[in-house]
């Protein structure tokens, strides 16, 4: 009996001493440190709000996840940020999903011109629709959330009056917005948003198809002269996790 006693004494002792051991490694667990890569430049609201969001996140788990972000696509360009964020480049991507035409044929059901006429309803929808049809097309990341911008537009550098204005033009557009340009006798022009100033700038395209917003967030206010007011499409966007 009083053999174990001790025996039971000595193993007191030593989970005790091994407790005093451990503890400051669980005290010095390192924070869970990710990236987000967004192609909109650090001014712009919508970079800004993703900042916000981001300190939320560090906020909420009391400094235990903290997030870097890399803006103006330094990271990943924009349309290669959802393949960024699958292949691992990037930990949370915040990506347009009709810069990869094809990729998401379910979800480029929020690309038709369905006459939604702002950033609030587009918005609501595509939540909406996620929810209920849950696109296996997105099943490679972890969405955090979605949202939509207000209706695509013209932005132009000459006066568009009638149709027959817009035959030839090359107009840059994303998505099934590049059907549409073809039916109006355009020529549509894959490019991303954070190309297009340069683009608009130099000729290499004539006219854009964004909201409204573009004319101060992007500065296209500086190299086109007119807008035309057509409710073309929303484009969903999404922040993804890996």
């Amino acid at each position: 009996m009083r053999h174990w006693k001790w025996l039971s004494l000595i193993v007191c002792f030593a989970v005790f001493g091994f407790s005093f051991v451990i503890s400051p490694v669980y005290g010095q667990t390192k924070p869970i440190e990710l990236n987000y890569s967004i192609f909109f430049a650090a001014p712009h609201k919508n970079a800004v709000l993703s900042t916000e969001w981001a300190k939320e996140i560090e906020k909420r788990t009391n400094g235990r996840v903290k997030i870097t972000m890399f803006y103006g696509g330094t990271l990943t360009p924009g349309d290669k940020c959802y393949d960024g964020v699958v292949k691992g480049i990037s930990d949370i991507g915040f990506s347009v999903l009709a810069y990869t035409r094809g990729k998401f044929p379910l979800t480029e059901v929020a690309d038709l011109p369905l006459g939604m006429n702002s950033g609030l309803v587009a918005t609501k929808a595509i939540n909406d629709f996620y929810k209920k049809f849950k696109p296996k097309e997105l099943d490679e990341v972890q969405v955090m959330y979605l949202h939509g911008h207000g209706p695509g537009i013209l932005h132009t550098k000459k006066e568009v009056k009638t149709i027959e204005d817009v035959k030839g033009m090359k107009i840059r557009c994303t998505g099934m917005a590049a059907k549409i340009v073809e039916k109006l006798g355009g020529t549509p022009v894959a490019m991303p948003m954070g190309e297009t100033y340069d683009a608009l700038s130099r000729g290499v395209v004539d006219a854009s198809l964004a909201p409204q917003e573009a004319l101060q967030g992007w500065k296209w206010g500086e190299v086109v002269k007119y807008t035309t007011n057509v409710l073309v499409h929303p484009t969903a966007q999404a922040c993804l996790l890996s």
